[in-house]
């Protein structure tokens, strides 16, 4: 199973960014998305979990939680835009997504993977417009991959 990340999208969810997502079977978007109909998009291409950002005020009313803790492929994830929001992860979690900060992370605390897919269009920190993508077999994260352009 594929699961793609994306975050920090802000009103343009770019023809790479569809690309990127294609293949996958979940999209996780960890917020800043600012068009509804963006989250519409990224449905056509596949079921997707979405959280609310800080720049997310026209979602409101929309039914979309400030987090999210789906299981998919037998891996517990936990999302939230900001990372100041994560607090401590439920003993379950295997995955924390959250955006906010524009730079890609992939961090392994305590057997617990933390993951920022980066920004689709406004990178910081040096880093490419880009999301990521996560194959999962058996229960267990077997790869991440993070694809850029720009």
């Amino acid at each position: 199973m594929l699961v793609g990340v994306i975050s920090d999208i802000h009103g343009c969810l770019s023809e790479e960014a569809c690309k990127a997502l294609e293949p996958c079977d979940m999209i996780l978007c960890a917020g800043d998305v600012e068009r509804p109909t963006i989250l519409m998009e990224l449905d056509a291409i596949a079921p997707t979990v979405a959280v609310l950002g800080n720049c997310d005020s026209s979602l409101r009313g929309m039914d979309i939680p400030f987090t999210a803790s789906p299981r998919i492929g037998g891996v517990r994830f936990f999302v939230t835009h900001r990372p100041e929001d994560i607090g401590t992860p439920a003993d379950d979690v295997h995955v924390v997504v959250h955006g906010h900060t524009h730079i890609p992370r992939e961090e392994l605390i305590d057997g617990v993977l933390y993951l920022n897919p980066g920004s689709t269009s406004k990178p910081r920190g040096g880093s490419r417009r880009g999301i990521a993508r996560l194959a999962i077999d058996a229960g267990k994260v077997a790869n991440v991959e993070f694809v850029t352009w720009g």
